[in-house]
C-alpha cells in the first residue's frame, strides 16, 4: 500500500476532523494532541510545527522522533481491516492513529487508549 494517496494528504487538513470527532463526545483538542504525542514521541512544539508546515502523513510518520513501542498493543478493526494484520508499515502507523482516534471519540478512557507495555 505504499504510495497510497492518503500519504500525500497533510496532517493539518485532517487534524480538525479528529478534534471535531472527539468534541461531539465532550473530548478536547488537548486529548487529541496527547494521542499524537504518545504515538509519535513528538513534543507539543514539534506537533504544532508539523501541522503549521503542512507535513503530509508519509513524512509525519517517517520523521516521528520515537514511535511508541506500545503501539503494537493496538488491536481491532478500522475501515474493515484488523490493524494488527496490516503488513505495510506506513499504512499500519496511520491505522494505529485512526484506531486511537476512534476509541477516543467513543469515550474510552485516555489511560486505556494510551496503552502501556
Amino acid at each position: 500500500m505504499a504510495g497510497h494517496r492518503i500519504f500525500s494528504v497533510s496532517v493539518a487538513s485532517v487534524y480538525p476532523h479528529y478534534i471535531a470527532k472527539g468534541e461531539k463526545e465532550g473530548r478536547t483538542k488537548a486529548e487529541v494532541d496527547e494521542i499524537f504525542r504518545w504515538l509519535t514521541g513528538s513534543s507539543q512544539k514539534a506537533l504544532e510545527a508539523a501541522l503549521a508546515k503542512g507535513t503530509n502523513f508519509e513524512d509525519f510518520f517517517a520523521q516521528a522522533p520515537a514511535l511508541n513501542p506500545a503501539r503494537t498493543l493496538i488491536t481491532g478493526v478500522i475501515c474493515g481491516i484488523r490493524v494488527e494484520t496490516i503488513e505495510d508499515p506506513p499504512m499500519r502507523e496511520l491505522r494505529y492513529l485512526d484506531k486511537l482516534i476512534d476509541e477516543f471519540a467513543k469515550g474510552k478512557a485516555m489511560e486505556k487508549i494510551l496503552r502501556s507495555a
